[in-house]
């Protein structure tokens, strides 16, 4: 068993105006009479295909407020799902309204770093994703170029599997496929050269898209947050372990030292590892936007 635990997930808010649709692993999805989506963020938090049980207080502000300063950022190269953010003030700050999206089932993840999965596979086979890399590179060192290395979404339970490039054409087609490549590299291309003049290295991130009712591809759900990246402090860095980060890899590594089995549901997070995570992603936002949250 994995997910949200026996209690399974908590019960939405109800908000005025708005009918809820469904829960995930962190976001809370609405519609109105409009067939408009109100997307909103809460603070859970989830791990090893987990939610914990415990929320990072003010966490579902930064994913908010760090995708809008991305969207704008990125909106020369494509468009995004953005409507509104004129949320009902029950959700300020945490919430969006987004136009309804035909979601590609693919997770377009690109990485310019080899660590995590990544560095797992490459000391199987010197390859991500059939990406095929040199020799000699470290968990850590930086990729000659960046690589895209697609994933299949999976349910709220069950593992995300990375797929190479002909496991991508096989679910979305071939013309899709390369659409999807060529803009998972540019759009993490673009925010990694802005990120590194800030003093931090994207090494990796995720990105969904889907078509919207003009048949348009856009850029929907959230972008280059903690929760869909992996954030390196670039004075720090070298190659050959694990990196001082802005994301939840903080909470990953505390729950691999606390003893727990991954299999069973997670125990709640103490006081400390709750305030440094939350630490984490408000240092993310400032470092990147250069605003305090």
């Amino acid at each position: 068993m994995s997910g949200f635990g026996l209690a399974g997930p908590p019960p939405a808010p109800e908000i005025s105006g708005w009918v809820h649709l469904r829960t995930g692993k962190v976001r809370d999805l609405y519609t109105n009479d409009k067939k408009e989506i109100l997307l909103v963020a809460s603070d859970r938090i989830s791990a090893y295909d987990w939610v914990m049980p415990t929320s990072i207080p003010g966490k579902g502000e930064v994913l908010t407020q760090l995708s809008l300063f991305w969207f704008e950022l990125l909106e020369d190269i494509i468009g995004n799902h953005i409507v509104s953010t004129d949320v009902p003030s029950v959700v300020e700050d945490r919430a969006v309204i987004v136009q309804p999206l035909k979601m590609f089932e693919v997770e377009c993840v690109a990485r310019g770093y080899l660590t995590g999965s990544g560095w797992v596979e490459y000391q199987n086979s010197k390859a991500v994703c059939g990406n095929t890399l040199p020799d000699g590179l470290l968990d850590g060192s930086q990729l000659p170029v960046s690589i895209f290395t697609p994933a299949t979404k999976a349910e709220i339970g069950d593992h995300d599997i990375n797929i190479d490039f002909a496991g991508a054409v096989a679910i979305v087609g071939a013309d899709d496929a390369a659409q999807l490549r060529d803009l998972t590299i540019k759009l993490y291309d673009t925010a990694s050269e802005f990120a590194a003049s800030r003093g931090i290295i994207v090494a990796d991130t995720k990105f969904e898209f889907g078509r919207n009712d003009k048949g348009e591809i856009i850029l929907g759900d959230e972008a280059l947050t903690p929760d869909s990246s992996r954030f390196w402090e670039a004075s720090t860095w070298k190659p050959g372990g694990a990196q001082p980060s802005y994301d939840k890899q903080f909470l990953r590594d505390y729950l691999v030292a606390s003893g727990w089995d991954r299999n069973s549901p997670p125990p709640e997070l103490p006081s400390e590892i709750v305030e440094k995570t939350a630490q984490r992603y408000k240092e993310a936002f400032f470092r990147i936007t250069g605003s305090k949250f």
